[in-house]
């Protein structure tokens, strides 16, 4: 995988996600900490209105579009059940303890179907489509936390779509640079389809 390069600045990218949006609903599982984490498209619950062009500056440039969504802060995704993993990641070549809701677990808490693929955004632009037969052969989690601490913004995190490459022989088999393919760091958008 090739190392991605931001497209806007951090502090300008950090200002766009941890925004809370004004116009948000309040749900049973958001605690009135800003959204980190944004679901569109094949949902059944939506706990926030249309994108808005003025206050949703990141997905305006990353060309998003939806009439509604559903929001998780930090709080309701440490709520879901938690899973943890332990994968010798690219970056420092060393094992790391990963922890967070699957997403599956997100996507039916949005109310989508078990059998959805989903796009996976990252605060850089950075976009993968995950097929629904790979999200449940890889259990793909949200990290929320590495190695016990809570991520931040500027370096995986806050959010990582991640999964333990060193359990799948076919991923195990790649080259350590080329087994991420399908992470995005900087997580902040997940698009049900």
């Amino acid at each position: 995988m090739k190392k991605r390069v931001f497209l806007h600045s951090t502090a300008a990218a950090a200002a766009a996600v941890l925004s809370p949006f004004t116009h948000a609903k309040t749900s049973t599982l958001q605690s009135g900490g800003p959204a980190l984490l944004t679901v569109t498209g094949a949902i059944t619950r939506a706990n926030r209105g249309a994108l808005d062009p003025a206050l949703d500056q990141l997905m305006v440039k990353q060309k998003l579009n939806f009439d509604r969504a559903f929001t998780l802060d930090f709080a309701a995704l440490d709520r879901l059940p938690r899973q943890t993993i332990s994968p010798v990641i690219e970056y420092d070549e060393k094992a790391h303890r990963l922890s967070g809701p699957t997403i599956a677990d997100v996507i039916r808490t949005a109310g989508a179907a078990a059998n959805a693929s989903v796009l996976l955004r990252a605060i850089d632009g950075y976009a993968v489509r995950v097929e629904a037969s790979d999200l449940r052969k890889y259990r793909f989690i949200v990290a929320t936390r590495l190695d016990e601490q809570p991520m931040a913004l500027g370096g995986l995190g806050p959010l990582w779509a991640v999964y333990d490459a060193d359990r799948f022989p076919d991923m195990a088999a790649k080259p350590l640079n080329q087994r991420f393919g399908l992470c995005p760091w900087g997580l902040y958008h997940l698009h049900v389809a």
